[in-house]
Order: C-alpha cells, then sequence, then structure tokens
C-alpha cells in the first residue's frame, strides 16, 4: 500500500502563499495522476487541482488563477501553491492517486492532510 505524507500547511493571513507538498513512498507519479482535495467541517472533500501524466491539469473553479499543481517524479512529490488565499481556502488538504482520462477518478490512497487556515 502506497503511503502519501502532506506537509506545509498553516496559519496564513487572507491574500499570502502556501505551498504544500505531498510525498509518496512509491515511484507512482509516473503511471498515476495525483490530486490535491481540501475538506471542511460539513462538506463533502472537492477537488481542488489535479495533474495527469502528461501534464494535463485541472483545477476547480474556485482557485483557477491562484493555485498552480506541480510535480516532481525524481523525489516521488507533488505540490500545490497557493497564492491569493481567501478564508474559504481554509481546510485540510488531502493529496491523492488516481486516474485522469477526463474527470478525475481518486484512487485507494490518501494522505494524513495537511491543515490550511487562512484568516482575514
Amino acid at each position: 500500500q502506497v503511503q502519501l505524507v502532506e506537509s506545509g500547511g498553516g496559519l496564513v493571513q487572507a491574500g499570502g502563499s502556501l505551498r504544500l507538498s505531498c510525498e509518496s513512498s512509491q515511484n507512482t507519479f509516473r503511471v498515476n495522476a495525483m490530486a490535491w482535495f481540501r475538506q471542511t467541517p460539513g462538506k463533502q472533500r472537492e477537488l481542488v487541482a489535479a495533474m495527469n501524466t502528461a501534464d494535463r491539469t485541472k483545477y476547480a473553479d474556485s482557485v483557477k488563477g491562484r493555485f498552480t499543481i506541480s510535480r516532481d517524479s525524481a523525489k516521488n512529490a507533488v505540490y500545490l501553491q497557493m497564492n491569493s488565499l481567501k478564508p474559504e481556502d481554509t481546510g485540510v488538504y488531502y493529496c491523492n492517486i488516481g486516474i485522469m482520462r477526463g474527470q478525475y477518478q481518486s484512487g485507494a490512497s490518501w494522505g494524513q492532510g495537511t491543515q490550511v487556515t487562512v484568516f482575514s
């Protein structure tokens, strides 16, 4: 079972930036799509950004132009650069390994999550 470890969350003022990292215990990024999800209390986990092996990306409308997903296959890592953060970006962010041939389909492997809190 692949293990994913997220890091980089924290407390930031609105308008600020954070960079999340997700490291995989296995070299999965060359054959799988990767994605970031976030979850807030009382809401379903939602897709924030995804990238497939052809470097095609997909973003939630609410983060387009502010967030950027990237990966470093040599380091088995995927990143989420978050700029111009808003209070509504607050949540626990998770990375996931899945498939993306149009829509992103999440897989069974999830990290423990990293908390992002944006205050105004």
